[in-house]
């Protein structure tokens, strides 16, 4: 009983085929937006989360929010962070400089900073030195570069003992971070004034000392974030009691004129911002199901209508209510089930797709638990709009279908 209403559903979703497709096509748009969305969100936030891993665990970020009356300068600063509790601290500022070696010129992201700095970020050369004590003492006009910005300038990453122009001044090359060292800067737009070609996009950044930094850059003088370590996470506690007892202190016990973040917290926040994002996703994507039940509800209402006179007939020969509400009932999940299908295909070639063009950034991969959630909830459509249809088929009374002219 239950193959042949199988058999015939079947028979009756194959005869107008176009119409079928079209059906299927809500379901089709709303499964495969829901995985892809879902599945590039989750991407991207295990891309930033592993970038946010991978730089430790064992630091804190401090940043002074009210450094008018009580600034801090770097010929303090490294007394003041003189802890037991704390392994090192480093300032941290940010500006942008014009670089130019031969033809080949870009903006760049310059942090200054000090050599405590690369220990604290886990960042280790490929060639040269480090900031020293030395460079800051003296104002020295010396730069770390990454990697990509030597190749960039100087065509290869073994450009230790260059020199690179900044706003006009003559820097040396100290150091070459290593490739694999995750980029903490933006991208910038690089071009090269002596090619016609279209400028590629890299990333171009540089490390100076801190006290270089305050002569060349006008927005910065004060310190108004600095990173700080403890000697292993265990002790991350006793190093963030240290830095809020030392700050109270300076900043003449003044609670809000400074925040302490650690590595956890930003974790913390990003799981809750994923979580978020991950909802307002797939609640979006869930809508373009809904429309598509409602097409398949619209169209089997349509199909109960022309197909009055067969329904008739099957009365008539002896069909049971059940077995017309239980075809046109499958009839809907087969058309839901198949759209779900070929959502589901559809959304891997999209993510497979995606994380061939983007493979060197983050990568893409199909949420088993989500693609579970939408043969779910495409059963549930087909249940839900195809039963109105199907109980209405049922109802039909033998002699008024039979009668039943079109």
């Amino acid at each position: 009983m239950i193959w042949q209403t199988c058999k015939m559903s079947w028979a009756a979703v194959c005869a107008n085929k176009l119409r079928t497709f079209l059906t299927m096509l809500g379901i089709i748009i709303g499964v495969s937006a829901l995985i892809v969305l879902v599945s590039i969100a989750d991407g991207a936030s295990s891309s930033v989360s592993e970038q946010i891993s991978d730089m430790g665990s064992s630091y804190l970020t401090v940043r002074v929010t009210d450094d008018k009356e009580n600034s801090i300068r770097l010929n303090e600063f490294q007394e003041l962070m003189d802890d037991e509790a704390l392994e090192a601290a480093a300032p941290y500022g940010r500006t942008s400089v014009t670089a130019k070696s031969g033809y080949t010129s870009g903006t760049m992201s310059i942090t200054g900073t000090t050599g405590s700095y690369f220990d604290i970020m886990n960042l280790e050369l490929s060639s040269g030195r480090t900031l020293k004590q030395t460079d800051l003492d003296n104002n020295s006009l010396v730069v770390i570069i990454s990697a990509d910005t030597a190749i960039e300038f100087f065509g290869r990453e073994d450009a230790a003992g260059e020199t690179l122009s900044l706003d006009g001044k003559s820097f040396l090359v100290a150091g070459v971070l290593s490739d694999d060292n995750s980029s903490l800067t933006s991208t910038q737009s690089m071009t090269e004034s002596s090619s016609e070609e279209e400028s590629e996009t890299v990333t171009l950044e540089g490390y100076i000392p801190y006290s270089t930094l305050t002569r060349i850059a006008d927005n910065v003088l004060d310190i108004t974030q600095f990173y700080v370590s403890s000697a292993d996470e265990e002790s991350m506690d006793q190093a963030e009691a240290a830095v809020e007892r030392i700050m109270l202190e300076r900043l003449s016990e003044d609670e809000d004129a400074f925040s302490i973040m650690n590595q956890s917290e930003i974790m913390s926040a990003m799981e809750g911002v994923d979580d978020t994002m991950s909802l307002m996703i797939g609640g979006i994507a869930a809508i373009s199901l809904l429309v598509g039940g409602i097409g398949i509800m619209n169209i089997m209402l349509v199909s109960v209508t022309e197909r009055t006179r067969e329904i008739g007939i099957r009365k008539a020969i002896g069909a049971g209510r059940g077995g017309i509400m239980m075809q046109f009932l499958m009839e809907a999940l087969i058309v839901s089930m198949m759209g779900c299908a070929a959502g589901i295909g559809i959304s891997f070639a999209i993510l497979k797709i995606i994380g061939k063009v983007m493979e060197d950034s983050m990568s893409f991969h199909m949420d088993m638990k989500v693609a579970g959630i939408s043969v779910i909830f495409s059963l549930l459509i087909g249940v839900i709009f195809g039963l109105y249809p199907a109980n209405k088929a049922a109802r039909k009374k033998p002699i008024e279908a039979l009668r039943y002219s079109g």
